[in-house]
C-alpha cells in the first residue's frame, strides 16, 4: 500500500480492535503489500487489512478454521473475537493470533518445512471446499503479458518469453499433474511459514488454488523438495520456472504495489532466462 493509504488502513485496524474491546494504542507494521499486516499493542492481536474490493478474508477465515480442526500447522483466528472480516472505511480487517517468533524467518530446516508442507496437504486432502485452479493464476499471467496497456514498461522480447513460457509450461504441468490434484497453500514460500514455539504454521491462506503438490513445492527453497516423499521432480522443476514466470508477470503490473517491485521484476527476468539457459530442450 502506498504511504496515504496505509495510514487509512492502519486506522482502520486500531478502531475494529478498540470496538471489539482490545487496546490497539501502537501498530507495527510488519508487511506491507497488496495487504498490510500489523502488530496491534498492547493487546497483541495480529491484523490484516486489505481494501475492500480486494479481499476474500471470509473465506481464508473459514478455511483456516477448518484446517486448524483437523491438526494442520496454520495459523487461527484470535480466540478473543468473532472469526469474520470486519469492514471500516473502505476496508476489511480480519484478527489473527499473533505467534512470537521462535527464529529468524526463513530459518525452518527443509526436512521440517516439507514435513510442515506435507501436514498442510493432508488435511487440505479432508475438505471440500470451492478454490480456483492454478492455471487461473496462469491465465490472469498471461492476459497481463499480452496487454501493454496494463504492463507497458516491460520489454518486447520479454514479453515475448514470459508469454511462451507461460503458454507451454501452464499447458505441460496441467497435463502432467491432472491425476493427482488437490487443494493447495497457493504460495507456501518463506514469507507465509512461521518458526513459533507451536512449531512451523502456515499463514495467509487467501491463496488456496487446486493443483498438483509440486505447485505448492515450487514456492519453497529448493532443498525442500528434496524431502517431500513421492514428489515428481521434474514436474516440481517445471513447477519453479512457470511460479517464475507468474510472479514476474505480477511485478511488471502498472498497478502492482509491492515495494520495489519493478526491481525485482528486471532480477526475476534474469533467474527466468537463467533456469531456461540451464536446460537444453528449452529455447
Amino acid at each position: 500500500m502506498r504511504a496515504a493509504e496505509m495510514r487509512r488502513a492502519v486506522a482502520a485496524a486500531r478502531a475494529v480492535a478498540a470496538s471489539l474491546g482490545l487496546a490497539a494504542g501502537e501498530a507495527a507494521v510488519l508487511q506491507n503489500s497488496n495487504k498490510l499486516t500489523l502488530r496491534l499493542l498492547p493487546c497483541d492481536v495480529l491484523a490484516r487489512v486489505a481494501p475492500a474490493a480486494q479481499q476474500v478474508s471470509a473465506f481464508e477465515i473459514e478455511l483456516a478454521r477448518r484446517l486448524a480442526g483437523t491438526g494442520s500447522p496454520v495459523g487461527v483466528p484470535d480466540p478473543r473475537v468473532e472469526p469474520r472480516a470486519y469492514e471500516r472505511d473502505g476496508f476489511v480487517v480480519t484478527l489473527w493470533t499473533y505467534y512470537a517468533p521462535a527464529a529468524p524467518p526463513g530459518a525452518v530446516p527443509p526436512a521440517g518445512y516439507a514435513g510442515a508442507l506435507r501436514r498442510l496437504h493432508a488435511g487440505m486432502r479432508e475438505l471440500d471446499v470451492p478454490a480456483p485452479h492454478f492455471t487461473d493464476r496462469v491465465r490472469q499471467a498471461r492476459r497481463l503479458v499480452a496487454d501493454p496497456g496494463r504492463t507497458p514498461e516491460l520489454p518486447d522480447a520479454d514479453r515475448r518469453l514470459l508469454a511462451d513460457v507461460l503458454a507451454r509450461l501452464g499447458a505441460a504441468v496441467g497435463t502432467r499433474g491432472a491425476a493427482a490434484e488437490q487443494l493447495l497453500h497457493g504460495e507456501p514460500h518463506p514469507g507465509n511459514l512461521l518458526a513459533t514455539a507451536h512449531g512451523p504454521l502456515f499463514i495467509d491462506l487467501e491463496t488456496c488454488c487446486r493443483g498438483p503438490v509440486e505447485f505448492d513445492l515450487a514456492h519453497a527453497p529448493e532443498d525442500v523438495g528434496a524431502h517431500y516423499p513421492g514428489a515428481d521432480l521434474g514436474l516440481l522443476r517445471d513447477c519453479r520456472i512457470l511460479v517464475l514466470a507468474i510472479i514476474t508477470a505480477w511485478r511488471w503490473d502498472r498497478d502492482d504495489q509491492l515495494p520495489d517491485g519493478r526491481r525485482l521484476g528486471a532480477e526475476w527476468l534474469d533467474q527466468l532466462r537463467a533456469a531456461l539457459g540451464h536446460d537444453p530442450s528449452r529455447p
